[in-house]
């Protein structure tokens, strides 16, 4: 063998060994990175101002599940703001579900009393939500109102089940930009939907018809006088939402919601005011108690299947929802399996009434927060509104006017939108800002729904192709071809691998060296090609030098065309070679090769002087 080559173990050796012979990789990803770690000394001392940091970390408000203190006040007005953004929407879905709108509210009534009292989430509102109104649609008029019931009740059963065998967790896993897309996705559709009932008109259907109607919707507000005074209402209170917090002394303190309300209700008591407001029947004589009839039917497969579509929409959307909340607040965070029961427990109640599925709601939610809720109170109280109204007051809704509460919608989806942070986003990362923006407009075309799914699978890819990130340089030196790669190598980067393989062999050079030391990850299908392309070129008479990264997984095959490697004498006792980028071992006469090792050629001499700045010939 000429003296310019030395005789290296690829497998079966000590990594941190390889690592310091491939110079190549080093010089190639400078990182700068040592691998040598001073185990000999004491862990430091903290300082005055870290313990006293970590002593305020573990402080019982800091804690897991310990809450801000509570503010009863707060927590009542909030409960309130959340009551006024809820009431439209249960009888919005209501409508929209082809359902008398008396069920939405039963709905949103368990909502806010039975999934609101349980400790799953602080601040999450839940109710009949607009994600659902198609589904529910769909499934009333293929199988009729009686039979919603049962659908409902089996889903909210298998909920329970879910959340007690803990898969709650698993919605966790999503990205940031997904669920910022999510949040912007809800509330464009519902800025452009409640533009039309701020007017006192009816909204044409999906999102995209919303939006491509506004200039009609427009043209009618000018020349219809009711109208117009009804638009005013709505821009009135979307006005206050945002000024109000700015006005001086108590007052402010006064959520703007009911400001506007007032006001609402003022301008439509005046002479020659004709606005349309709220109406609502008697829930009682609307509750349809699923009967023995319904249960027989669940031996038919297309209700099973609704059941199924139930429980995964519905579970999906609540702690999809979950996600998102949780980012709106400093407090206490979801424990996703005791909100999923809790999610079940309330659709298991509002099957027995026959009334609509629940879910957590976004808007909601967000008004809750926004309006400084900060315990399980004020989700709750929003629940007994609901039904002490409808039921002992229903003549005080009949005076709110629909375009106040339209408004207080709009500003709800405004803030949802959030324009601001899709340039935020665009700075920050592209790759996440074209995530989020995919996300938004899928919803938007389709479902809420669809559009997290294809954002979740478009951010897969996304931190797959990051992940991936395979660099490789090769370079003619003498008569060796050598290829050097570092990084993840997996199949997404496997064209790349193929063309440094290829350009290698077309070299002519009698020698090919393939150095993998500096590969983090090597999958199987890159494995398996290089391989292949190891054995095809010594079965063609080349000589290839493999250096492949970690241990052996198996007996290797050396090239037959190098002669025997001779057998090593004993080393002393290991010991540390520091250097500015590896640290290695000489090895111990006990860490030899056995019988069955794989020898390579591993070349020591340095580096040409102008290694690092030539470009990679496959980047």
């Amino acid at each position: 063998m000429s003296g310019a080559h030395a005789r290296g173990r690829a497998w079966g050796g000590p990594p941190t060994a390889t690592r310091n012979a491939a110079n190549a990789v080093n010089e190639m990803t400078a990182t700068n990175t040592s691998y040598a770690t001073d185990m000999t000394k004491p862990p430091p001392t903290p300082t005055a101002a870290e313990a006293a940091t970590a002593a305020e970390a573990d402080t019982p408000a800091s804690r897991p599940g310990k809450g801000p203190k509570a503010d009863l006040g707060t927590d009542i007005t909030a409960s309130l703001v959340v009551f006024l953004v809820a009431l439209p929407l249960c009888i919005g879905v209501a409508v929209a579900s082809g359902v008398p709108p008396e069920l939405g509210i039963i709905s949103g009534v368990i909502g806010g009393l039975v999934v609101g009292a349980a400790r799953g989430s602080t601040l999450q509102v839940s109710g009949p939500a607009a994600g659902l109104a198609a589904l529910v649609a769909e499934t009333v008029g293929e199988h009729g109102v009686a039979m919603l019931g049962v659908i409902v009740l089996c889903a909210g059963i298998l909920q329970i089940v879910l959340g007690l065998v803990r898969l709650g967790r698993m919605f966790q896993a999503i990205s940031l930009a997904v669920v910022q897309g999510m949040l912007a996705g809800i509330g464009l559709p519902l800025m452009f939907s409640q533009a039309y009932p701020m007017a006192d008109s009816k909204a044409p259907g999906v999102p995209i018809e919303n939006m491509a109607g506004i200039p009609g919707l427009v043209a009618d507000i000018l020349t219809d006088r009711q109208a117009m005074i009804a638009t005013l209402l709505g821009v009135v209170t979307i006005v206050l939402s945002f000024v109000w917090k700015n006005v001086p002394g108590p007052a402010k303190k006064i959520p703007a919601a009911l400001v506007a309300v007032g006001i609402g209700i003022a301008v439509a008591a005046l002479p020659g005011v004709d606005v349309k407001t709220l109406q609502v029947g008697n829930l009682l004589a609307s509750v349809q108690v699923p009967g023995a009839e319904q249960f027989a039917r669940l031996t038919d497969g297309a209700i099973i299947t609704s059941i199924l579509t139930f429980t995964v929409i519905a579970s999906a959307e609540s702690l999809f929802t979950a996600a998102a909340v949780d980012r709106m607040h400093s407090g206490p965070k979801t424990r996703y399996n005791t909100e999923l029961i809790a999610q079940g427990a309330g659709n298991t109640v509002a099957g027995v009434l026959g009334a609509l599925p629940i879910t957590a709601v976004v808007a909601r939610s967000s008004a809750n927060v926004q309006a400084g809720a900060k315990t399980r109170l004020s989700r709750t109280l929003h629940g007994l509104w609901l039904l002490a109204f409808a039921m002992l007051l229903p003549q005080v809704l009949a005076l709110i006017p629909i375009s106040v509460l339209a408004g207080v919608l709009v500003h709800s989806g405004w803030k949802l939108f959030g324009p601001a942070e899709f340039p935020k986003m665009w700075r920050q990362d592209r790759g996440e800002f074209a995530v989020m923006t995919l996300t938004t407009l899928v919803i938007v075309a389709t479902a809420l729904l669809e559009g997290v799914l294809i954002g979740l699978a478009a951010g897969i890819v996304l931190a797959a192709l990051r992940m991936s990130q395979t660099v490789i340089r090769q370079h003619v030196e003498d008569d060796t071809a050598k290829v050097v790669m570092a990084g993840n190598a997996t199949f997404l980067r496997l064209p790349k691998v193929i063309e440094a393989l290829e350009a290698a062999a077309a070299s002519g050079k009698p020698r090919i060296r393939l150095d993998l030391t500096g590969v983090t990850h090597l999958d199987h299908a890159c494995r398996s090609q290089i391989e292949e392309f190891t054995t095809q070129q010594r079965g063609s008479g080349l000589r290839v030098e493999l250096l492949m990264p970690g241990p052996a997984t198996g007996q290797a095959t050396p090239d037959p065309m190098e002669e025997q490697a001779p057998v090593r004498p004993p080393a002393p006792t290991p010991t540390p070679t520091h250097d500015h980028h590896a640290t290695a071992f000489a090895p111990s006469p006990d860490v030899g090769p056995g019988p069955d090792a794989e020898w390579f050629y591993l070349d020591t001499r340095p580096l040409p002087d102008d290694y690092a700045g030539r470009p990679p010939l496959v980047s």
